[in-house]
């Protein structure tokens, strides 16, 4: 019973670790920002790998899936710190787009109620067709929002981690009681005890 509600309880964190994931990675292919792309890449695979070995009882898949839940509230701390310019931080800087793009957060440039002031992209810092956004005013700080899906992000993460980790242990549990019993032995444990003598009688006793 215990083994059965942790591991749904795991499958339907996954899921919708994974919706999350794919609504996160949309909006930073829209942002430009190829840090976080590569990230969530990385996740989504790590997640679906989770995912499958929750399903199929494969603890070590579900272990992977767990030490990946730590790196990934680290990254997501690291990203909020970045948006909320703590640390010595800014979000001017170019480490989310390695320089490649002069957007800074798909958020910043299209979030509901704010006013923008866009002038062309000139030189060689943006591609062809971007604009800079010089100044945006806004009821809410596209930041935050920023700050409140990597917010979420943690807390799916952390209870994905506590989840693997009790179902891991439920699977390797269950492996060592199944090979106690001799799950997985070809000669059953009752036959330890016979001579050989008895054993070849059996056989020859059986039809062809």
């Amino acid at each position: 019973m215990g083994s059965c509600s942790g591991r749904c309880a795991l499958i339907v964190l996954c899921t919708f670790q994974l919706v999350t994931a794919l609504e996160r990675q949309v909006f930073d292919f829209l942002g430009y920002q190829w840090a976080p792309i590569l990230a969530n890449f990385a996740h989504i695979v790590v997640v679906i790998l989770g995912l499958f070995g929750t399903i199929q009882y494969r603890p070590r898949y579900v272990l992977v899936y767990t030490v990946w839940a730590a790196i990934w509230v680290t990254w997501n701390i690291f990203i909020i710190c970045f948006y909320l310019e703590v640390g010595g931080l800014s979000q001017d800087s170019e480490l989310l787009t390695f320089n490649l793009s002069q957007h800074r957060s798909w958020w910043r440039e299209h979030w509901p109620g704010c006013l923008h002031e866009e002038v062309p992209a000139a030189g060689l810092g943006a591609p062809h067709g971007q604009a800079l956004v010089s100044g945006a005013i806004c009821a809410l700080e596209p930041s935050s929002v920023e700050a409140l899906h990597s917010g979420l992000q943690i807390l799916i993460a952390l209870l994905g981690f506590v989840c693997g980790c009790y179902v891991v242990s439920v699977f390797t549990e269950e492996e060592d009681s199944f090979d106690f019993i001799g799950g997985f032995d070809p000669f059953p444990l009752y036959h330890v005890n016979e001579k050989p003598s008895s054993l070849l009688s059996k056989q020859a006793c059986l039809p062809a």
